[in-house]
């Protein structure tokens, strides 16, 4: 892992591959002991796009029967966080009645997750449950339980395995962090 350029700033090594597969081993062997031998086939909301490599990872992992769905959501503008929740694609599932797994990439404030969350319960589902792959604890300060957690991270900007700096970085295996030094090498 060496450091990498993406638009205007460097990001330098934070999370290798294999440490993110044994997280989300752990977390997947929790999901499958609430989940395993159910009678009902719970649906996995993938939030679109950051969380794509964590959920194929998870799917990948949980052995019993699901339904997977997705759904788009933005708040950031480059590092920044707009503090507003903008549904980009919306549920395409329904979802009344039904058990859903929301699988998101990070959560840090909680306002996106939040939102989502209230979106699913306002369709009909009959349980909600969130996953996922980092969470901040340090700046989520909301109310609403996160059941599933692969990792805990520190409040930094990072990027890669399905996390992005305007669009770019989903497509590393490893996790990046904003490099402190940004003059060039």
């Amino acid at each position: 892992m060496a450091r990498i350029l993406l638009k205007d700033k460097y990001f330098v090594p934070y999370i290798p591959y294999e440490r993110l597969e044994r997280a989300i081993d752990g977390v997947a062997e929790k999901i499958r002991a609430d989940f395993k031998g159910r009678d009902e086939i719970p649906i996995v909301l993938c939030v679109l796009n950051g969380s794509i490599m964590f959920t194929g990872e998870l799917l990948k992992r949980l052995d019993f029967p699901l339904e997977l769905s997705s759904v788009r959501l933005a708040s950031y503008i480059g590092t920044t966080s707009t503090g507003v929740t903008r549904q980009i694609l919306g549920l395409t599932t329904a979802i009344k009645n039904r058990s859903v797994i929301i699988v998101e990439d990070i959560v840090d404030t909680g306002k996106t997750i939040v939102d989502l969350r209230n979106i699913v319960q306002e369709a009909g589902a009959r349980e909600v449950k969130i996953c996922t792959m980092l969470f901040k604890p340090d700046v989520y300060k909301k109310d609403v339980p996160i059941d599933y957690v692969a990792m805990e991270i520190e409040n930094r900007f990072i990027v890669g395995f399905g996390l992005d700096y305007d669009q770019l970085g989903r497509n590393y295996k490893d996790i990046y962090i904003l490099d402190d030094n940004q003059e060039k090498e």
